[in-house]
Order: C-alpha cells, then sequence, then structure tokens
C-alpha cells in the first residue's frame, strides 16, 4: 500500500482548523486498517508498540503511544502507514518452497502417500501395486526406501493412512478388502469380505464391492474407517476381525443407494463426512446412531462426483474437490449455500484432494494435465474467499495427491509419471527431509582382501602339478562323468539277495515274486485248444480216480462229452434254430 504524508502540526501552526481535523480522521483510519492487518498476520512494522495503543483510554493517550519517526521529510504528520510485504508476499512467506526433493517410484501414477503424526516416514502406493516405505531419520541424500512389498497382489493402491500412534498403515486398495500392516510392512489383519448376494448391506460382515478411501480415527488408534462403491461407509475396530462395528448408507435424492468416493473424520472425531458419487455431501454424528445425516448438501458438485473432502483445524470449514473442475469451501454452521467456489482446476483422477496449511489460512490441491497443456500445477489458495496466491508449475504429469504435514511443514506431492516430490525449508521446517536432505551418500566399503599367486610351472610332479584354465563346456562334460559330481542316482543291485538294506532287483516281497514268476512269464506262442487240454487227462481220471470220482462212486452217472464236430455240421445246425422271421426274410 502507499504511504500518505501529511504536514507538520508543529512547524505549521497557522494552518487551517478543518485540515488538520480531516489529517486527524485519515490519521485514526490508517490506525485502524493497520490493527486489523496484525490481528491477522498479514504484516508487522515497529513504528508503534500495539500493546500501549489497545490499552490507552483516550486520543491523548493513544498519540503517545506511537512512536512518531520523521525523517528527512518535515511536512509529514501522524504515523507512517507503511505495510513492509503486500498482502500475497506474506502469504507466500508460509510456503516452505525454497528446496525439493524427487523420490523416484516408477513409471506409473502415484494414487496414495501418507506420512506419520511425527513426521519420520513416509508411505508411498500407486498404481502399480507397490508400496515403497521411507525412513527419514535413517535415510541419506540419495533418498532410497528401506522397504518395498505388493501387498495386494493385482490391485492397485487408492489410499494409504498411518495412525496415530504412527505404528500401522491402513492400506485402501482396488479389493473389496482393506488391509493394516505394521511400519514394517508385515500383516497385521485384513477386513473380511461381506456376502454379494445379500442387498442390505447392514446384514453382511464387510464390504461386497471395491473400496474408495479410507482413514484413521484422530484421536483413537483402534478405529478406522472405509468406504466402497457398494453405497456404504463403515466403521471397524481393530480387536474385532470378523465385522464392522458400525455401518452408514449413504442415500441420493431418490433413496437408492449412491457410492461414496471419500470419507474423512473432523479434526474432533465427532462427525464422519461423506463425499458421494451423486454431488452431495453428507455429515453424519459419531456420537449418535447412523441412520439420517444431521447435515446435508444435495447438489454440492455438478456430475462426476466428489473426489475428496477435508475438514480444517479448526472443526469449521469444509473443503471439497470435484470432479467438476471445482473447490468449494462450505461452513459447517451454515450449511445451506458454499463461502466460496474457484473453477477451473481440471481433474481427471478420483482420487485428487485439497488440504489445508498448518496455520489454517491455505487451502492447496492439484491440477490435471488437459490435452493441449503440458504441466501439471500446485495451486495454493487463502481460505478465506478462495483467491488464488500462487500457481507453481511442479511437473509435466497430473498433481495426484498433495500432502502438508502440520507438524514438520513440508509439502509432498504425487504425480501420474510415477514421481513423488517433497518441498521444505531449513529455517522453516523441522525434522522430516532436513534430517536426510544433507547426509552423504553412503559408499560402500570395498574391504581388504588377499590375492593367492598362481605360479605355473610346467615341469612339476603330476601330485602338484596345477590344471590350466579349459573351457566351461568342457569342464561340466568331465563333471558329467564323475557320479558324484553329477548326482547319478544309485543303480539297482543283481542277484538274488539285498545287501546294506537294499533289496536286490526283483526285491523279496509277494509282489515282486508275481512279478518275477508269472508276469514276467513269456506266454507260449502256441495255441492249445482248452478243450483238448482237458479231455488228455480223461484216460487218468478214470483209471485212477482220486479227488472226486471216490466219494461218488456209486452215484456218479457216466459222463457223456459232446462229440467233436466239423463247420459245416455247425452251419447246419445254426441254419435249424434261426428265428422264423429271419428265415423268411432270407427266403424273399
Amino acid at each position: 500500500m502507499a504511504s500518505y504524508n501529511f504536514k507538520s502540526r508543529e512547524s505549521d501552526d497557522d494552518e487551517d482548523d478543518d485540515h488538520i481535523e480531516q489529517a486527524k480522521q485519515k490519521s485514526a483510519e490508517f490506525r485502524k486498517l493497520y490493527l486489523e492487518e496484525l490481528k491477522s498476520s498479514r504484516g508487522k512494522t515497529t513504528i508503534y508498540k500495539p500493546e500501549q495503543v489497545e490499552e490507552a483510554e483516550s486520543e491523548d493517550e493513544e498519540d503517545k503511544a506511537y512512536d512518531l519517526e520523521i525523517g528527512e521529510d518535515e511536512d509529514q504528520i501522524g504515523p507512517s502507514v507503511d505495510f513492509q510485504q503486500p498482502v500475497e508476499d506474506s502469504f507466500n512467506s508460509l510456503l516452505p518452497m525454497t528446496n525439493e526433493a524427487v523420490f523416484t517410484h516408477g513409471s506409473k501414477p502415484l494414487s496414495a502417500i501418507s506420512v506419520d503424526a511425527n513426521g519420520n516416514r513416509m508411505a508411498i502406493g500407486g498404481y502399480d501395486y507397490e508400496i515403497k516405505l521411507y525412513d527419514f531419520s535413517g535415510m541419506d541424500a540419495s533418498l532410497r526406501s528401506y522397504r518395498t512389498f505388493k501387498p495386494c497382489e493385482s490391485h492397485h493402491i487408492k489410499s494409504l493412512s498411518f495412525n496415530l500412534a504412527g505404528d500401522a498403515i491402513l492400506i485402501i486398495p482396488g479389493s473389496a478388502q482393506a488391509k493394516i500392516v505394521d511400519r514394517e510392512g508385515k500383516n497385521v489383519l485384513e477386513c473380511v469380505r461381506g456376502d454379494q448376494y445379500i442387498v442390505d448391506m447392514a446384514k453382511t460382515k464387510g464390504h461386497c464391492g471395491m473400496l474408495n478411501d479410507g482413514c484413521w480415527h484422530p484421536k483413537f488408534n483402534y478405529e478406522y474407517m472405509t468406504c466402497s462403491i457398494d453405497g456404504s461407509v463403515r466403521i471397524w475396530d481393530v480387536n474385532d476381525r470378523r465385522k464392522n462395528k458400525r455401518i452408514i448408507k449413504t442415500k441420493n435424492a431418490q433413496g437408492k443407494k449412491t457410492e461414496p468416493n471419500s470419507c474423512a473424520y473432523s479434526r474432533d472425531g465427532n462427525y464422519v463426512v461423506c463425499g458421494c458419487e451423486d454431488g452431495s455431501i453428507q455429515l453424519f454424528d459419531h456420537r449418535k446412531q447412523f441412520i439420517n445425516p444431521c447435515l446435508l448438501g444435495r447438489v454440492c458438485h455438478m456430475s462426476g462426483g466428489i473426489s475428496n473432502v477435508e475438514v480444517s483445524f479448526d472443526s469449521k470449514i469444509l473443503a471439497s474437490r470435484g470432479m467438476d473442475d471445482t473447490l468449494k469451501t462450505w461452513d459447517l454452521r451454515n450449511f445451506k449455500q458454499c463461502l466460496a467456489s474457484a473453477g477451473e482446476l481440471y481433474n481427471r483422477f478420483p482420487m485428487t484432494n485439497c488440504q489445508f496449511s498448518p496455520s489454517d489460512k491455505l487451502i492447496i490441491t492439484g491440477t490435471s494435465t488437459r490435452p493441449g497443456v503440458e504441466n501439471g500445477k500446485l495451486v495454493v489458495f487463502e481460505k478465506e474467499g478462495l483467491k488464488k496466491i500462487d500457481e507453481l508449475i511442479v511437473s509435466d504429469s497430473s498433481i495426484i495427491r498433495t500432502l502438508w504435514h502440520p507438524k514438520i511443514n513440508q509439502i509432498f506431492l504425487t504425480a501420474g509419471n510415477g514421481v513423488a516430490k517433497a518441498y521444505y525449508d531449513m529455517e522453516k521446517s523441522l525434522k522430516g527431509l532436513t534430517l536426510c536432505a544433507m547426509k552423504p551418500v553412503k559408499r560402500k566399503s570395498v574391504g581388504t582382501f588377499a590375492v593367492e599367486p598362481q605360479v605355473f610351472n610346467p615341469h612339476a610332479l603330476p601330485m602338484y602339478k596345477q590344471e590350466r584354465a579349459r573351457k566351461l563346456s568342457s569342464i561340466r562334460a568331465k563333471e558329467r562323468k564323475d557320479p558324484v559330481k553329477s548326482h547319478r542316482p544309485e543303480l539297482p543291485l543283481t542277484g538274488s539277495t539285498g545287501a546294506g538294506g537294499r533289496l536286490a532287483s526283483h526285491g523279496s516281497t509277494l509282489s515282486s515274486y508275481i512279478v518275477r514268476n508269472i508276469a514276467l512269464q513269456k506266454v507260449s506262442q502256441v495255441k492249445e485248444d482248452p478243450r483238448e487240454a482237458l479231455l488228455k487227462h480223461a484216460a487218468a481220471a478214470e483209471k485212477d480216480p482220486y479227488w472226486i470220482a471216490p466219494a461218488y462212486k456209486k452215484t456218479q452217472p457216466e459222463p457223456i462229452f459232446q462229440p467233436i464236430t466239423d463247420d459245416k455240421d455247425k452251419n447246419e445246425e445254426e441254419e435249424e434254430f434261426k428265428i422264423p422271421w429271419k428265415k423268411q426274410k432270407q427266403d424273399e
């Protein structure tokens, strides 16, 4: 703002009284403006003492509280109202963006990022199904992760969240089952899957469709929340793995279920906010039964739904990011109409979010790359009125996730090209990346080792002679002939008896005896008539009956055998026994 100069009262006593009164009024107006600027922390000056001005009871005492510093210009009268910083510069001073760090994850979009409450560890996940864990205190300037794992096989990661203690990570994949792992990446539990054939979602134990979002309770380490495309928001307890604790059913204007795209707790944990597919925002009281929403906005965003909802630190303002390329703020005390709206923020990812600054005065969000626009941007807005303060070109790809950590005062971004970036200031930021940014990269120690010299002596004795290096194929051919190195199986024993606990080639069991004596016998090539084989013993049986005939000697009838017939006789007999209708058919 420009500075105003007035004539001094001491130098010119004969001035008109009207001019003096006008100067006093303008001076009082500027004093009020300056006090307002001081309260909002938009600028500070050292021209007067604000404590003395607030305690002053009269105008004379208030004038004494000012430290008049009139320079070379003797015509100046009253306090100099010179704002040292413009409003936008004061807000830019809150951005910790003097230094940058780049984390390379892969080539696919990064859709999830989270940093624990103390700012010591970070987790990044994306469309490549992998999650990488980083430890700022144990990391050097190379920014390498200490653990990489795939928790959900072929499902991409939609959201990650550290709990309040920082010892557990909630993973929201593209499946119907959320997972919890510890800070080392080991599985702790997996939510149960609901029955997809049950219509009432309250009757199932878990989600039946793909998950969209999830988060931990801001006050309790054992409670977390998930939302799914099955039209339900479920609250879980870590100690009960069999089913969800409570359930919220989101409904549209027709009373049918609608998909919640995003869910969040208020900072005090008393309210649950849901951003739905139909563009509505539904707020439920966590202390009551989840029957009807206590606050409801039906047409908060246009077609496409809401990609993220975020509650301010004072739990009074709600920010919503929509798929209709807008960012809006809402007053939870008067939810009928939005406070402010900002447009032209292109968004094509269903998990693009917005974040409040630690001072609760700014809101940041990212934009996607539109066809014909090459760069993704980080846009900074003032919370009151959503006035655009700054627009930073961060990457040549879309900006999906943004995170402004309230404790370490550092900004983290994820892009669509598999790169995550972090911004910090060595003076304004605490811990986090400041711990590892100045650490030198560790070099691998070569170590000490002794090289054994090789002596070639062609005239040495055979037992001391060293073999020359040969080709690998010849070495393997020689090892193949060695039964020990080639691991050749032992050959079966020959003979009737075994040795060393091993059986002979045929063994000594009943099955081996049958195989040896019966199955392996050669079948005779000569065809023998079974009738002739039996009748050749008939004469011997009549002369010396031994088995059956003595018992029935008196009552045994005389056996009569069928005589041998020729082939002609057989054909005649067959014709005699033909069926009459067959004979008639043949005669015709």
